[in-house]
């Protein structure tokens, strides 16, 4: 059997988010999400997903789980046989940007979670697009069920993320870099910045997607980790 394949979703976010790769590839391989809910830190989130995984595994993380898939292999490269991150981010956060968590972790801790991510998180995440309203009611539904507990709990794991680019240079496995060709988030220059730094990586552009592909354009999203995968 082929070997393992641990996916980590972006902020509130859960399984549902990789639902069309949990169909495409769950047939040939253990596939399993790990949940990134319990710390207020990049590295025991890492530490966290590694006591759970398999001791060798294929590893993709979108946006958040994708600089927490950048945290495990820095810390245990050995294990991590490919890598694929999308729609991420390699670099600290910038200070601004951490400001402006604050207001919106106040507004959670005062009930208002739905509504942050109605009116502040989920306008930047699709494009415009047939299934936009049905991935925003989804998005919304994993938020729900997360909780306000675990938006504190990785609003404080953003803000205080490491810079990975001098780890991201000595990666040494097979490694995809996707993104969305509208992710406003994580823009294609973020990409192309993780592309350089990694020897041999590869770029993939998906479009039609904003930043959460895997739902957006899961058709072209697949084929591209497929590739990854089987090559």
């Amino acid at each position: 059997m082929s070997e393992p394949l641990v996916l980590l979703p972006g902020m509130m976010c859960d399984a549902r988010l990789f639902t069309p790769q949990l169909a495409a590839f769950s047939h040939e391989r253990a596939v399993m999400v790990a949940p990134l809910v319990d710390h207020e830190s990049v590295e025991l989130l890492a530490r966290e997903v590694l006591d759970s995984a398999p001791a060798r595994f294929a590893l993709a993380g979108l946006s958040m789980g994708g600089i927490v898939a950048m945290e495990v292999i820095r810390q245990a490269p050995e294990r991590v046989l490919r890598l694929a991150l999308l729609d991420t981010n390699p670099l600290a956060e910038l200070p601004e940007v951490a400001a402006r968590r604050e207001p919106q972790i106040k507004a959670v801790i005062a009930d208002n979670l739905r509504a942050v991510m109605r009116d502040e998180m989920k306008p930047n995440y699709l494009c415009e697009g047939p299934n936009t309203q049905s991935i925003l009611d989804l998005c919304m539904a994993m938020a729900e069920t997360l909780g306000p507990d675990v938006f504190i709990r990785q609003s404080r794991a953003l803000q205080t993320r490491p810079d990975q680019c001098d780890s991201l240079s000595a990666i040494g496995v097979r490694t995809l870099i996707l993104c969305g060709s509208q992710d406003v988030l994580c823009p294609l220059e973020r990409h192309e910045l993780m592309r350089d730094l990694i020897a041999g990586a590869t770029l993939t552009v998906v479009e039609n997607a904003g930043h959460l592909p895997t739902l957006e354009n899961p058709d072209d999203t697949n084929k591209a980790l497929s590739r990854w995968l089987h090559q």
